[in-house]
């Protein structure tokens, strides 16, 4: 039988011991050790490690099996093996997290079925393989085994998950999360790899590594966050250390969905910092009903979210009007049928750097006419709102904005009367100058306006 050691940095982990291949040997043998760097392979008397699950910031996981059952249980073990060079405040913090997850899995994971059972958590000491005299101890958790896939496995095997699919993880794990913060518990760390499909099709929470408990502790407990979390997934609140809340839960899974909607590898490509707003709607075929509830799981102010998985639940099944985000919200029972749709980012732009050219090509030809500068900045101001207000109304949009430009530098180009003395090549410089700082312009202002939005 092969057996895995959970030593970190041991050169050869696998072992294998024919004796072990016998039933009745395997149940009655007292230990096993290492034979590259002399770790006990059995762990607590019990648990055989067969297999490297995987490894992270905090620790390893292993499959293993459990000797003690009649069918030799599969099992999956965690140890605590925090990376790099961390101080003693955050070694503590990382064991206390390590704790942490078996505290609340004994809690709360033999009360719901989509949640992994806690088997054991102990600790093991060896001498140290570096420096013999001195002593290592491992922590480890045992948990249940879940035979599966989890979703960002699944994600990258099939690609975008469909509106169906995703509906489905969504009543599954807010169903789940409902049950956890009622135990006064918020996981912290919602993210595709974190949730596991059993080959049976049922969906399972895992890694409750860091959770909060935000129950029975005091007021001065429930204001910090620990700081750990995964980028992209976490929300404000939750990255500035501040206080958390059932809806940092929501907002993860939001971009969770959001993840699996889009097929997006790097979830922050889909977020925009200049408007501090998620922009993905163009990337996934979705309703605008799951959007607009999305969209509200996502808002960077807490109080503008649900504030429970079933206030969302309730909203996957309520009307339109009833999830659209505030601002959203807002825009709906203003909007009419008769109004124009709202210009897009490119629009308002472009139209900028059409109102900033022709404004100048009408400059230089006026100026050519009555070769006062009072008379052309008036005359010109005229027909440049004129121009402005027929944007407005959607009379000069799209390729508009290239003809008429077009048209006005031909015309003064073929009427030497309107040259104002200035070359063809010299015309093109000031029109596009005038055009590229009128866009210019209007970036910095829109900027502006998003700031001042954001903070009033």
């Amino acid at each position: 039988m092969e057996i895995y050691c959970t030593r970190p940095g041991c050169p050869h982990p696998q072992n294998y011991f024919r004796d072990l291949d016998d039933h009745s040997t395997l149940r009655t043998v007292q230990q096993k050790y290492c034979t590259s760097c002399g770790m006990p392979l059995i762990l607590a008397v019990r648990y055989l490690p067969t297999k490297l699950l995987g490894r992270g910031g905090f620790g390893a996981a292993f499959l293993a099996r459990d000797r003690y059952t009649p069918g030799m249980r599969p099992c999956v073990v965690k140890q605590f093996q925090p990376a790099g060079n961390l101080t003693p405040t955050q070694l503590q913090l990382a064991q206390d997290l390590f704790e942490r997850e078996a505290a609340v899995l004994e809690q709360i994971g033999t009360q719901h079925e989509q949640i992994p059972d806690l088997y054991a958590f102990f600790p093991v000491v060896v001498p140290s393989l570096l420096q013999p005299q001195k002593q290592e101890q491992f922590f480890y958790i045992v948990q249940e085994y879940i035979d599966g896939q989890n979703l960002d496995q699944e994600l990258a095997q099939k690609g975008k998950f469909s509106e169906t699919e995703v509906l489905e993880v969504l009543q599954e794990i807010l169903k789940i999360l409902q049950f956890v913060h009622h135990k006064g518990i918020i996981h912290r760390d919602i993210k595709p790899s974190n949730i596991m499909r059993h080959r049976n099709g049922k969906l399972y929470l895992l890694d409750f590594g860091a959770v909060k408990q935000v129950a029975n502790v005091p007021s001065q407990e429930k204001t910090a966050s620990t700081g750990i979390y995964s980028l992209g997934f976490a929300p404000p609140e939750q990255m500035s250390g501040g206080q958390i809340f059932p809806s940092t839960d929501l907002y993860a899974l939001a971009v969770t969905a959001v993840t699996l909607l889009t097929g997006e590898k790097n979830v922050t490509q889909l977020f925009d910092v200049c408007s501090n707003q998620w922009k993905w709607r163009d990337r996934a075929a979705v309703s605008p009903h799951l959007a607009n509830v999305l969209d509200k799981m996502l808002s960077p102010a807490v109080n503008q979210r649900f504030q429970s998985a079933q206030e969302v639940l309730d909203a996957l099944n309520a009307p339109l009007q009833q999830v659209l985000p505030p601002k959203l919200h807002q825009k709906h029972k203003l909007q009419s049928p008769q109004q124009h749709p709202p210009f897009s980012v490119w629009e308002i732009l472009a139209s900028a750097g059409f109102s900033g050219a022709e404004g100048a090509l009408l400059a230089i030809a006026l100026y050519s006419l009555s070769s006062s500068p009072i008379i052309t900045l008036l005359t010109s101001a005229f027909f440049l709102g004129i121009l402005i207000f027929a944007q407005t109304r959607r009379w000069i949009e799209k390729w508009d904005l290239l003809i008429i430009p077009t048209i006005t530098l031909a015309i003064i180009f073929f009427i030497p009367l309107l040259h104002a003395g200035l070359t063809f090549e010299q015309t093109i410089i000031l029109s596009s100058g005038a055009g590229l700082i009128a866009i210019a312009v209007t970036a910095l202002f829109r900027l502006v306006y998003k700031l001042l939005s954001l903070i009033f």
